[in-house]
């Protein structure tokens, strides 16, 4: 199987010279993670959601003082991004995606765009679809925040574990998840330089009976319960990643939450099945 069975075309693009603002409303609308960025017709560079979301950072004057409608796609592309062409096999692209930590391979035939192989485009493969392990032999550690975690934080770990973080509630269950996503698309208000504080309180302690006591933790602007995304998508440690993958495509997900009578157990994402076709 090669690039040309599975790649997706026609491809949306950008122009170097276009803003951010639209290249953030073509993902929303097409529901797709990365533009390939064009100048006069060539291939220039590649803009991504995590290029995105990471500007959302509080801390960064650039993002807080203009808004992304006059922020050109050149400012956060990667520039002259790794291509394949059409006659490159399956196997090769999912070990070229693993070894470069990158999510999408434009195609290109003799210079012109031909179409772009995503992780989603390798699930749709009968490479596969012929795997036989259990979630358990492939999943992985998952990262936890509690719900009122700060925006930064959260940053933080992402940018630092290169993955999604997990909200838990106090008692260590299931709250919600933050992706790349809930990060690229959180809208401040009217994109302003600064967001509404607010207080956040917690139980003291909880017990069985009795009233429950807040008390007051901090101020801020954005905490991990105000971008999540919840209900959190579930699958059990002992179901087979053909079952997971199956989930993954019907509900448009590239990661599910290991969870066990209740008791997270890790996470199985995308990468760790293409990691196997890639072997």
């Amino acid at each position: 199987m090669k690039a040309r069975d599975v790649m997706s075309s026609p491809v949306y693009i950008v122009d170097t010279g276009e803003n951010v603002a639209r290249a953030r409303n073509l993902m929303l609308k097409h529901k797709i993670s990365r533009l390939p960025v064009m100048e006069k017709s060539v291939l220039s560079g590649i803009i991504t959601k995590k290029d995105i979301g990471y500007r959302l950072r509080q801390s960064e004057p650039l993002w807080r003082r203009r808004p992304i409608d006059s922020i050109p796609v050149s400012v956060l592309m990667t520039p002259d991004p790794v291509t394949v062409t059409s006659d490159t096999s399956i196997g090769q692209v999912a070990s070229l995606m693993i070894e470069c930590d990158i999510s999408g391979v434009p195609v290109v035939d003799s210079c012109e765009m031909a179409g772009i192989v995503t992780k989603s485009d390798l699930m749709k493969s009968e490479r596969i679809g012929s795997l036989s392990i259990r979630v358990e032999d492939v999943m992985e550690d998952v990262i936890t925040v509690s719900r009122y975690h700060s925006l930064d934080h959260v940053i933080n770990l992402m940018r630092e574990r290169n993955d999604k973080v997990v909200v838990v509630n106090n008692d260590g269950t299931l709250a919600g998840v933050v992706t790349e996503s809930n990060l690229a698309f959180f809208l401040y208000s009217n994109e302003k330089a600064e967001l509404p504080v607010k207080d956040i309180t917690r139980l003291r302690k909880e017990q069985p009976g009795g009233k429950k006591v807040l008390r007051y933790v901090y101020e801020t602007a954005v905490v991990a319960e105000d971008l999540m995304s919840r209900p959190v998508v579930t699958v059990a440690p002992g179901a087979s990643v053909r079952e997971a993958v199956a989930v993954m495509r019907e509900q448009g997900i590239n990661s599910l939450i290991v969870v066990e009578d209740q008791v997270i157990r890790g996470i199985i994402k995308r990468d760790d099945i293409i990691r196997e076709v890639a072997q």
